[in-house]
């Protein structure tokens, strides 16, 4: 009876371990997949679309501000939902950085999705996977490309002020620095190129093209002129004017045109096609919408995949402004 008893103890020792072992061995190698919430939350992607798509119907440039606002988190310290918590006697949060004080915007619609999908499904979708859906949500609704989206992310606790100021690329770069900044983070010159091509769609502030409009000469005369009415050379910071003046609110290959007409808004824009090493990849989306689309979506795709938090790192905020 005695050795029965102390073998029984041994096999649920190795059972117990086993299970350790497994569960171990999951949080290591947590793995993002486009079924995490299919039975946790079955709604929950449908509830984002809804939303997205009620959003960009009342203002397209909604579309641009979502998928920027996925751009700006991801960039920073990975796909976290870092951006979107607010400062605090304790934390000091990314919404004052430089790329992002007076020009991030979504956040309320951010607010309204998680507010439907806590009631749907209590503490369990992240604000991390809202942003990287509500991008892609947005871009097929302005006519992009679709693609799947891994899911299964989880929240920061924490952001930082100092990498949003020095990570997300600004509208001065030069093409080298473009290059360099994107590489910092993985990806191709190529992939970068089909990234920019987000400026498709959206606006961009006066403070952030005058220095283009009025001492470069990389710039079609017309074009200038035309801007220079609404962006004077001092006052009107806020004035907006759009990225892609073809086609603002319709995600095609316009702006890439735009650049060989050098109609290119921000300096960044026109670098890349300024005789520089990436004039070709611009005329190949030029001449083939539908490279720029697989290489935008698959671009994307792996812009998701940055540095997410799984398993039982992060949390699942419960309000996207602020830790649990």
């Amino acid at each position: 009876m005695g050795s029965y008893h102390a073998g029984s103890c041994t096999a649920t020792n190795i059972k117990i371990s086993f299970s350790l072992f497994l569960l171990l061995v999951g949080v290591a190698s947590a793995q993002l997949s486009p079924t995490f919430y299919s039975t946790s939350c079955p709604n929950a992607l449908s509830t984002i679309k809804s939303a997205v798509d009620s959003a960009v119907s009342s203002e397209a440039r909604m579309g641009a501000s979502l998928l920027r606002l996925h751009f700006h988190d991801c960039f920073v310290n990975g796909c976290d939902a870092s951006v979107l918590l607010d400062d605090t006697a304790t934390l000091t949060g990314e919404k004052t950085a430089g790329p992002n004080a007076n020009s991030l915007r979504g956040f309320d619609v951010i607010d309204t999705i998680k507010t439907q999908l806590e009631s749907l499904c209590p503490k369990v979708v992240s604000c991390a996977d809202i942003l990287t859906v509500a991008a892609r949500d947005s871009i097929v609704a302005l006519g992009g490309p679709t693609y799947t989206v891994p899911l299964g992310r989880r929240d920061a606790t924490t952001a930082s002020l100092s990498a949003a100021n020095s990570n997300i690329p600004g509208p001065q770069l030069n093409l080298a620095a473009l290059i360099s900044a994107f590489s910092n983070k993985g990806f191709t010159a190529k992939e970068m190129v089909a990234l920019s091509g987000s400026h498709t769609i959206g606006q961009a502030r006066c403070t952030t093209f005058r220095n283009r409009l009025y001492n470069e000469a990389n710039i079609n005369a017309s074009f200038a002129t035309s801007l220079k009415s609404q962006c004077p050379s001092s006052g009107g910071d806020n004035t907006l004017s759009p990225l892609d003046v073809t086609s603002p609110t319709s995600f095609d290959n316009a702006y890439f045109r735009n650049l060989v007409s050098q109609k290119g808004l921000l300096h960044s824009d026109q670098q890349l096609y300024s005789g520089g090493s990436t004039n070709t990849i611009v005329d190949a989306y030029i001449s083939n919408t539908g490279t720029f689309r697989a290489d935008f979506a698959n671009a994307m795709k792996k812009m998701g995949n940055l540095s997410p938090l799984t398993g039982t790192n992060g949390q699942i905020r419960t309000n996207c402004r602020k830790v649990n």
